[in-house]
């Protein structure tokens, strides 16, 4: 479910540059951001497991409120983790609510043209 829930998100991202409502720099960014949250999911992850350093929660919520939620959802079910701790799973939903509340502003109104 996570895998096709973000695998949609990047096929709606596709179809907004294709009719040109996006540009490809925020679809890079997406991507990045992802990409991000996926390898801190998976090293913070083995630090649990480890007892070594962990990365802060508030970072992990971040990378998801840029845009990294995509990859953030697939790596909690890749790694089982941040999957059960109720006040996490809260904020975390809210990042990606907010994300796409402010990407469905830019597409709508953003007070800019794109190049």
């Amino acid at each position: 479910m996570a895998s096709a829930s973000a695998v949609l998100f990047f096929a709606l991202q596709v179809v907004l540059l294709v009719e040109d409502q996006i540009h490809v720099v925020l679809l890079a960014a997406y991507g990045l951001f992802s990409a991000v949250a996926f390898v801190l999911y998976g090293a913070d992850k083995s630090a649990a497991k480890q007892g070594r350093w962990r990365t802060s929660e508030s970072t992990l919520h971040t990378i998801a409120l840029v845009g990294g939620w995509p990859g953030a959802l697939v790596a909690r079910q890749v790694f089982r983790h941040k999957t059960v701790k109720q006040p996490f799973r809260t904020i975390f939903w809210c990042t990606v609510v907010t994300n796409c509340v402010a990407l469905a502003w830019f597409v709508s109104e953003a007070p800019f043209a794109l190049p």
